[in-house]
């Protein structure tokens, strides 16, 4: 019987290629080259199915211009909106993505980017690599403790929810914004703000894990900024483009906010260089999901998908547009 061909376009953890040469004909990138438009079109041609990541901008003209052969899309990622999933499901094309399997990593990363941005910890690092760190001092370095601070959650999905457990675990009154209210069990005693206005004037920290959609984008800016309390601390494990780099820049470098904690930027890898600048900026480069386990589970899972697919049942992850 013929195995099901796939074009992979990045390197993916052993256990997954392990799998996937095991049950596939797969095309495998061992270099992990970033592949152009071009790359993936021709890596694509007589193959069966394409297995992507967010790296890869599956828009409507590529899509379009996929061979015949391609029936699925599978991107190793929670977001999808690097994939027109509209323009696929005009041509037939199904997509899958990877829900549910990196909640835990990216929480983890939250809280790191809280303790980071409020203990001071890019230019504490800085000091003392440099070897500028000569003794103790009473007021050196003060940060700002997260006990008794209100956490204000901008999208109390799973990874918000994880997000506010572990928050209250530091004394954190935890406050969230979602589009409908969620039922008490899963709101776990947090108070919900039915605007994001209400939301931002409360949110001493504020930790964003919204969807990057047109209502979203940029939706940290000048206006929204300006609501929050005196020296807040700006999260972002959600997507770059839903804050206004410009705007948030100005009020980390005028002081108007304690600090940000980012591991997501617009146009990521090339972020804005002004940030690398900012000593009360704690920065990482996109690790919300950056562990041997979540990886892992992100390509069994994207796996399963391809299999469940090939096997003529209904993939357990499909999108629709």
């Amino acid at each position: 019987m013929t195995r099901p061909s796939l074009f992979v376009t990045r390197k993916l953890p052993p256990d997954v290629e392990a799998r996937l040469a095991r049950d596939y004909e797969a095309s495998l990138n061992s270099g992990d080259v970033l592949p152009s438009r071009d790359g993936i079109l021709s890596g694509a041609a007589g193959k069966d199915g394409l297995l992507v990541t967010v790296t890869d901008r599956i828009d409507a003209d590529l899509i379009r211009a996929l061979p015949p052969s391609v029936k699925i899309i599978a991107t190793f990622s929670v977001g999808y909106d690097h994939i027109d999933i509209a323009a696929a499901k005009a041509r037939g094309i199904a997509v899958t993505n990877t829900p549910d399997v990196l909640t835990d990593a990216t929480a983890e990363i939250a809280l790191l980017l809280m303790l980071g941005a409020a203990r001071q910890a890019t230019s504490a690092i800085a000091t003392l690599r440099s070897g500028q760190w000569k003794n103790w001092a009473p007021t050196g370095m003060l940060g700002m403790e997260l006990t008794g601070k209100r956490l204000g959650i901008l999208g109390l999905g799973r990874i918000g929810r994880v997000t506010a457990h572990r928050a209250r675990a530091f004394g954190m009154e935890v406050h969230y914004h979602n589009r409908r209210r969620l039922d008490p069990a899963q709101e776990a005693g947090a108070t919900y703000h039915a605007d994001i206005e209400s939301l931002f004037r409360v949110s001493d920290v504020l930790s964003l894990h919204c969807a990057s959609t047109p209502e979203t984008r940029r939706i940290v800016n000048r206006a929204t900024i300006a609501l929050l309390p005196q020296n807040a601390i700006v999260v972002n494990t959600a997507r770059g483009d839903i804050v206004d780099d410009e705007a948030l820049i100005e009020a980390l470098a005028s002081g108007r906010l304690a600090a940000a904690g980012l591991d997501v930027f617009a146009n990521e890898p090339n972020l804005d260089p002004r940030y690398l600048d900012l000593p009360n900026a704690f920065l990482l480069p996109h690790l919300g999901s950056a562990t041997r386990e979540t990886r892992n589970a992100m390509g069994f899972r994207a796996l399963d998908n391809l299999d469940a697919f090939f096997a003529g049942r209904t993939p357990p992850d499909l999108l629709t547009a």
